[in-house]
């Protein structure tokens, strides 16, 4: 499903695409549940994209995991979201695939310059937290580099921590 975002401009987000596929022909033996996919193109800057991309994750992960799971999604999504658009002043790429085996968030942003965790300073308000966040609640989380870039994924299991 594709469609146009709500606001306009060069700060909206652009396209939004959510697949969700659902179990395979009852008839076939041993049918699997298949991957569920949102993809997000997040304008320069738009901080509206945060807000937007939790509610998008929210109902991808509908009955996903076991509780308290999507809560951490939507968290450590936010997390990279606002990292990509307020450190990198591109567009980015939000890219969530959910499977029976977990969920792997990826935020792409079109600068080479990695992440970094650090701890944050105590009167330095609500900065500094989102990869150490990120790192303490994740069950795996990196960065990749590419060709222009890099993506910061994470993934969790549907199970608890």
């Amino acid at each position: 499903m594709k469609r146009q975002a709500r606001g306009s401009g060069p700060t909206a987000i652009a396209h939004t695409s959510a697949t969700r596929r659902n179990v395979e022909d009852d008839d076939e033996p041993g049918a699997v549940e298949r991957a569920s996919r949102l993809s997000r193109r997040l304008g320069r800057a738009d901080l509206r994209a945060v807000p937007e991309a939790r509610r998008a994750l929210r109902e991808l992960l509908q009955g996903w995991g076991k509780p308290g799971r999507s809560e951490t999604a939507e968290l450590l999504t936010s997390e990279l979201v606002t990292n990509a658009l307020v450190h990198t002043d591109r567009d980015a790429v939000l890219t969530a695939t959910v499977s029976p085996a977990g969920l792997r968030v990826e935020v792409r942003d079109f600068v080479g310059r990695r992440p970094r965790p650090r701890v944050p300073i105590a009167d330095d308000g609500t900065h500094g937290r989102g990869l150490v966040l990120v790192q303490a609640l994740a069950d795996a989380w990196g960065v990749r580099p590419h060709g222009v870039g890099k993506s910061v994924w994470f993934e969790l299991g549907a199970g608890a921590a």
